[in-house]
């Protein structure tokens, strides 16, 4: 098993993780002051992790279909968790907008599936790294905003209405990445499904 493989592997165990700390932070005796610190940090090594894991299996030649079968799993994983946390505790986001972001994953996940089982390779688009990268600073943002709020500095619903239109951002361009994804690869998804 190789470096690039156990990260990948890290960051889907990352995703649960980031669940039960914000999730149960005061069952673990976190206070709220310490809370946001703890899960910029999970998110941080995520998002390294990330950075270098195919950076890592391309330089030492172990690029493996498990890898990148994992790789963009374990993002949509630790991201989805994220999100999923979101719907509860102080930040509130509503559980349908949440749902774009799974159905897009899903959706796209299938098509690429289908098309590898054809023997056909979807390449990954422009517009989908774009989108992990708005969803992965949405993300900070968030946790960057939790700070002032654990402190008192800022209001709840403020901190809510914020985390919602920057999220509800991160899910009209997620939508249109998807859109993006499918027209572009419309061929081959016929191809594959039969049309």
């Amino acid at each position: 098993m190789s470096i690039a493989l156990i990260l990948t592997l890290s960051r889907i165990l990352l995703g649960p993780i980031f669940l039960v700390v914000y999730l149960y932070s005061q069952d673990l005796d976190i206070r709220l002051a310490v809370l946001p610190y703890i899960l910029l940090v999970l998110a941080g090594i995520s998002e390294l992790s990330d950075a270098f894991d195919g950076a890592l299996a391309r330089k030492q030649n172990k690029v493996t279909d498990l890898g990148k079968l994992l790789d963009p799993m374990a993002d949509s994983i630790f991201r989805l968790s994220v999100l999923l946390a979101f719907t509860q505790g102080a930040i509130q986001l509503p559980l349908l907008l949440v749902c774009v972001f799974f159905y897009r994953d899903i959706i796209i996940s299938t098509l690429r599936t289908l098309c590898a089982l054809r023997g056909i390779a979807l390449a990954a688009r422009l517009s989908g790294k774009i989108k992990a990268v708005i969803q992965a600073t949405v993300v900070f943002f968030i946790l960057i905003l939790m700070v002032p709020y654990s402190l008192g500095c800022l209001d709840l619903q403020l901190l809510q209405a914020i985390s919602f239109y920057s999220v509800l951002t991160a899910a009209i361009y997620t939508l249109y990445s998807g859109a993006e994804y499918i027209f572009a690869n419309r061929k081959y998804i016929k191809k594959a499904v039969g049309l």
